[in-house]
């Protein structure tokens, strides 16, 4: 296989410099080479400018919203800038919340705790499980996977009609697959689901770190996501969209800072006047650095100029999928076809291999990093697989030994800061691996196909 080698247009923006892009791995083989991290989709490495931006703060921390002292109140403010700086990041409405959590499941749980008493909520199969699980008190409707954009928009356009149509609504849908990367058409998802009287939750995990994500534009009701897919650290979440359902909700966690007054009545019990704001669901002692990370990385984005951004991205997608297009082994995941819009994220699997050997042998034998199993998308990996939805399996876990078939996936991923090399690596390994085997023996320990230590490799 021939491997695309010419430089990218100068015109588009170079890789953004992150963390860890020097730090250098043992190959099984003998020697070093650099770290090729192309697992973004999973947690994309820490941009760093984010990290500059939190060490220079660090000297600084102090508690929000409770204290006199000058640290405190430097906190609050960075913490509240922080949340103008998302709402603009993500376009928001003057009247819309930004409530910070601790990741996109989070995210999407706190909402579900907030439906309206007889909600009735729409997810497709093809949702990851943070999307698929939450929505367990309420009255769920499962979508089944759609094999064009069009198909998507009119499946839940019947779905719609069918409900009840004086109660409340929630679609909720991705924005790029986790599994094929593909674009879901979710502005005419959000024009459907507002015909039909219901709100829409877009989940913009795996679109906003590669895409511009606006929520006036796109017109949907909430978007959540996860810092740690946007190239910020520290655990930190968001869920921006409308008000009404969250100030009407019990608090997600009941506690300080939640709490506006409370006071004992004379029966004994308490009385408790909780905020309306963001901070009704905000309880405890925020996470202000993973916060402030999160503003960081939206600002770092925005400067940097996504449109350069998504341009160089968009090369790289190329490249990949023409270069595994050479492997005649080797079949790409995908639900809407080959030439359906997607970002840095493609699965694949490879006949005769088993996709956990596989992905062993990228890592042990060329220091890539990518991911193998079910990615917490059990439902649509199995469809695009052709197995049967209730076939067995772990997500990340092997379920067969190397060289046996499986059930599972190879996931590579990438974006603002994946350089050349890392690509063009990636795609001459996957050559080799399936022109000639790998080098080393693997066999299955505690769930990973790992490389055999006591066996002499096949050198």
């Amino acid at each position: 296989m021939s491997v695309p080698t010419a430089a990218l247009d100068p015109s588009v923006c170079a890789p953004l410099p992150v963390l860890g892009q020097n730090v250098t791995v043992p190959l099984v083989t003998g020697g070093e080479v650099t770290y090729a991290a192309l697992d973004y989709a999973a947690s994309a490495p820490a941009l760093q400018r984010v990290w500059d931006d939190v060490a220079a703060y660090a000297p600084y921390y102090g508690s929000v919203h409770r204290g006199a002292g000058y640290l405190s109140q430097l906190s609050t403010d960075l913490f509240e800038n922080s949340r103008r700086t998302v709402a603009e990041f993500l376009g928001c409405r003057a009247e819309d919340q930004v409530v910070f959590t601790r990741s996109t499941t989070d995210s999407l749980n706190l909402l579900a705790s907030a439906l309206p008493a007889d909600c009735q909520v729409f997810v497709y199969e093809t949702e990851h499980h943070a999307s698929l699980l939450p929505w367990r008190d309420a009255r769920v409707t499962y979508l089944d996977a759609p094999r064009t954009p069009a198909q998507a928009v009119e499946t839940l356009e019947r779905a719609l009609a069918d409900r009840d149509p004086y109660g409340p609504a929630l679609v909720c849908v991705t924005g790029a697959s986790n599994v094929t990367g593909e674009l879901w058409p979710v502005r005419e998802l959000a024009a459907a689901a507002h015909a039909h009287g219901a709100r829409i939750v877009l989940d913009a995990a795996q679109l906003a770190p590669h895409h511009p994500v606006d929520i006036a534009e796109l017109d949907v009701d909430w978007v959540a996501f996860s810092g740690h897919k946007l190239y910020a650290p520290f655990g930190s979440g968001v869920l921006a969209g409308r008000a009404d359902w969250l100030r009407a909700a019990e608090p997600y966690l009941a506690g300080g800072g939640a709490s506006r007054t409370v006071a004992r009545r004379a029966d004994g019990g308490v009385d408790v006047d909780w905020h309306t704001t963001a901070a009704r669901h905000e309880a405890g002692s925020p996470n202000v650095i993973g916060v402030y990370s999160i503003a960081s990385a939206c600002k770092a984005l925005t400067e940097a100029g996504f449109e350069g951004l998504v341009a160089r991205e968009q090369e790289l997608v190329s490249r990949v999928r023409e270069g595994l297009a050479e492997v005649p082994e080797v079949r790409v995941l995908s639900l809407f076809g080959d030439d359906a819009p997607r970002v840095g994220v493609i699965s694949f699997v490879v006949r005769g291999w088993n996709s956990s050997h596989f992905a062993a042998a990228l890592s042990a034998e060329y220091g890539i990093g990518v991911r193998d199993g079910l990615f917490c998308a059990h439902p649509l990996v199995r469809t695009l697989l052709g197995s049967d939805p209730q076939d067995p399996g772990e997500c990340g876990a092997p379920e067969a030994e190397p060289g046996e078939s499986s059930l599972n996936a190879i996931r590579v991923s990438f974006g603002a800061g994946t350089p050349d090399e890392h690509i063009d690596r990636f795609l001459r390994a996957v050559s080799e691996l399936v022109r000639e085997g790998a080098r080393w023996s693997y066999r299955t320990e505690d769930g990973r196909c790992v490389p055999d230590r006591g066996e002499a490799a096949r050198l």
